[in-house]
């Protein structure tokens, strides 16, 4: 590129900054949601989002029954190193009898646990952000991920997701993302590959409050 040709985009670059540029479309721009509600629960529309996405969605009526069926995935599975970085999570599983022990080497663990900081049901998403405790790695580097949600986290669309999120934070999280499934790529001859860059099994254990 010619120094004249690059002069003249930065030239073009900061007349731009220093006027704004109004909303070309200020009528369509609505604070409402796009889509309509659905008419079912929030926990059965994501439980099928989720699971359509390969991931695996497990009920649990109080916390007990969350410890319990983790225990038995645990066992199960034979996962002897589990990474888990969220104390009351820690805390609580001990207390209702997880008898699994958590360790805090992330580059050798079977899976990690992590809260969430929302269910997207509409889009089967869990919404992550960097304000817990697990910050941004826990959740794609290990080779399956679990998350305990409860649900008063439900719901229904993205932008809901989002206006919530940033409302209960004080400060706005470095890191808000969204993670539906198990990682996937189509990059290569458009065929489909799962756990590429990230876990190759998504758990969701949903626990009723």
């Amino acid at each position: 590129m010619s120094q004249s040709a690059r002069e003249n985009i930065l030239n073009r670059i900061q007349q731009a900054l220093q006027k704004q540029v109004p909303v070309p479309f200020p009528a369509r721009t609505v604070d409402r949601n796009v889509f309509h509600a659905s008419a079912d629960e929030l926990a059965i529309t994501f439980a099928e989002n989720f699971t359509k996405l390969q991931g695996r969605f497990s009920f649990c009526a109080d916390e007990a029954e969350l410890a319990v069926q983790l225990q038995q995935l645990v066992e199960a599975r034979h996962w002897e190193h589990i990474y888990c970085k969220e104390q009351p999570i820690v805390d609580m599983l001990a207390a209702k009898g997880f008898a699994a022990h958590t360790t805090d080497d992330l580059h050798h663990c079977h899976v990690s646990i992590t809260s969430c900081d929302k269910l997207v049901a509409r889009t089967g998403s869990m919404l992550l952000s960097s304000a817990t405790a697990s910050g941004r790695t826990t959740t794609v580097y290990a080779p399956a991920h679990i998350c305990i949600a409860y649900t008063d986290q439900l719901v229904d669309d993205i932008g809901d997701a989002l206006m919530q999120t940033v409302s209960e934070h004080a400060t706005l999280p470095s890191l808000i993302t969204l993670a539906t499934g198990p990682s996937r790529t189509a990059d290569i001859e458009k065929t489909l590959v799962v756990g590429v860059h990230g876990p190759k099994e998504v758990f969701c254990f949903l626990v009723e409050r």
